[in-house]
């Protein structure tokens, strides 16, 4: 029987009915963002089950880190793009608790992975995080938290400069523009700890690069990273 709250939210879909992210059919009540169908054919990398993957390749002689993996492959014009789009562009922090807790699911009794102290999402500058309302990385973070029961560190690694967007710029240009703007509080939060960066997607590698450099000049950590996509 449908209690007053089910009757209003069956009559507001036939008004606002809720759709895929990805391919805009219509959700079934079992279903939340994205279809069982898009679900399934997500383009899954399964690095975290892959040594020596091409993210972690990405990062040798730049940055000593223990593993890499991101959840899913991102190309430009992929109807993939959107989840990203709706995570960072359009206000759905929520979504990024989502896909955190899916991916949470499939890497959850990877050996490694097991070995991690904290979630330690990228900061974004007071400035940016105002203008947009919320972390996107601290929301993915979260919903990997829920699932993995491994806190999330937001406190010690802080951006301490704004810095422009990089979205147009080269990988050195990347680089120049994150390379000093983090600093480490409390570093002994992290001394002898397994630290996973959280991202929502890597490119260059330049921002998570700097993040654990970062890290590593003020204490002695093992450093992993985890995106939800990588381009």
């Amino acid at each position: 029987m449908l209690n007053r709250s089910n009757y209003l939210n069956a009559f507001l879909e036939l008004f606002y009915p809720r759709l895929c992210l990805v391919c805009g059919d219509k959700l079934i009540a079992t279903e939340t963002y994205l279809c069982l169908k898009c679900q399934l054919h997500l383009p899954r990398t399964n690095y975290h089950n892959e040594p020596d993957n091409p993210m972690e390749q990405l990062f040798y002689g730049r940055l000593p880190i223990e593993r890499a993996c991101a959840y899913f492959d991102f190309k430009k014009g992929s109807p993939y793009q959107k989840i990203l789009h709706q995570l960072k562009y359009r206000g759905l922090k929520q979504l990024g608790e989502y896909m955190g807790a899916q991916f949470a699911l499939e890497i959850q009794d990877t050996k490694w992975i097991q070995s991690v102290d904290f979630l330690c999402p990228v900061p974004l500058h007071p400035r940016k995080e105002r203008k947009r309302g919320y972390n996107q990385s601290y929301h993915l973070a979260k919903g990997l938290s829920d699932k993995l029961g491994i806190p999330v560190e937001q406190e010690a690694l802080i951006r301490k400069k704004f810095s422009s967007t990089q979205t147009k710029k080269g990988r050195y240009e990347r680089w120049e523009n994150v390379e000093t703007i983090f600093e480490l509080r409390h570093p002994e939060r992290f001394e002898g700890k397994h630290l996973l960066l959280i991202d929502d997607v890597v490119t260059t590698g330049a921002t998570l690069e700097a993040c654990g450099a970062t890290i590593l000049r003020d204490c002695s950590a093992k450093i992993s990273i985890l995106t939800l996509a990588i381009a």
